[in-house]
């Protein structure tokens, strides 16, 4: 008996928006058919192919595999991204960091910003800023070269090629592969890795197939903003602003920290669900560089 969509979404056991994002998925890998077939032409026979295929994705997202891992992408802010095991997957509560930066370059009058995005993993942050910002000059920066791999392949699809890609354990690599004047920046922003070592929450949900690097510090969560905080000044123009996303419990430490290295201007930013989830500050202009 011929099987259509409708009668793959009524027998599947998944979560109906999980089936639907793998099955629009398939629908266009093997037929071409954009996202609206899935409703003007879900009693029309599908292939042996897809439905094999079909099987094996089902499987593997009722075994928890996350479902961008599955269909090798994720939509972010207003971009498309390529995504796999090796990168983090990119959080619609990630977006406030790209909001806040663009909210700060408009008001700043910068025409052309220079944008350093520590820990890019798939290029989320850095290539959502550089499409939005198209006079900005943007480099990301991870230590791992698989992200850097995926952010430049992500870069390349969406023809974002000033974008400049670097591996490097934050600041490390910066000097020695930059020329002095792309070593200083109007804003850094950085999602890194903030869960405790321990935490339950690793052991959930697509978090246990994410890796390891792009979560958590082993330590205490807080790891990254002390090297981050500690090593940004002298990257930092004089009215450099410095953005970071954090835990959603971390916010009055990671401004306490910020307020130990002489930020100024520190503000906590909320998500749309009301969860504190941002810290910006701005660098002190008496710090001294080098």
């Amino acid at each position: 008996m011929a099987i259509n969509i409708r009668e793959i979404l009524f027998q599947s056991t998944l979560d109906k928006v999980d089936a639907k994002a793998l099955l629009a998925h398939l629908i266009n890998k093997h037929l071409n058919w954009p996202k609206s077939a899935m409703i003007s032409r879900d009693t029309e026979a599908l292939p042996k192919a897809l439905l094999e295929e079909w099987a094996l994705l089902e499987k593997q997202r009722a075994e928890g595999q996350p479902v961008a891992y599955l269909i090798g992408k994720k939509g972010f802010f207003n971009i498309e991204l390529k995504v796999a095991p090796g990168v983090l997957i990119p959080r619609p509560e990630t977006e406030l960091l790209v909001e806040l930066t663009i909210d700060h370059i408009q008001s700043s009058g910068k025409k052309t910003p220079r944008i350093l995005d520590l820990g890019t993993g798939s290029g989320a942050i850095g290539l959502a800023l550089a499409k939005n910002l198209p006079n900005a000059q943007v480099t990301c920066v991870d230590v791992s070269a698989e992200a850097l791999q995926i952010a430049q392949e992500n870069a390349r699809l969406l023809n974002l090629n000033s974008v400049k890609f670097l591996q490097s354990n934050w600041f490390d690599g910066l000097t020695t592969n930059l020329p002095a004047e792309d070593c200083v920046f109007d804003v850094i922003v950085s999602n890194p890795p903030y869960i405790p070592a321990g935490d339950h929450h690793l052991l959930m949900g697509d978090l246990r197939f994410e890796p390891s690097l792009a979560l958590t510090d082993d330590h205490d969560g807080l790891m990254a903003y002390r090297a981050i905080f500690k090593e940004s000044p002298p990257y930092l123009a004089a009215d450099g602003f410095i953005l970071v996303e954090h835990g959603f419990d971390q916010s009055k430490q990671v401004c306490q920290l910020l307020q130990e290295q002489n930020y100024i201007n520190i503000k906590a930013h909320q998500d749309l669900a009301g969860i504190w989830r941002v810290a910006s500050a701005n660098r002190a202009a008496s710090v001294k560089l080098g």
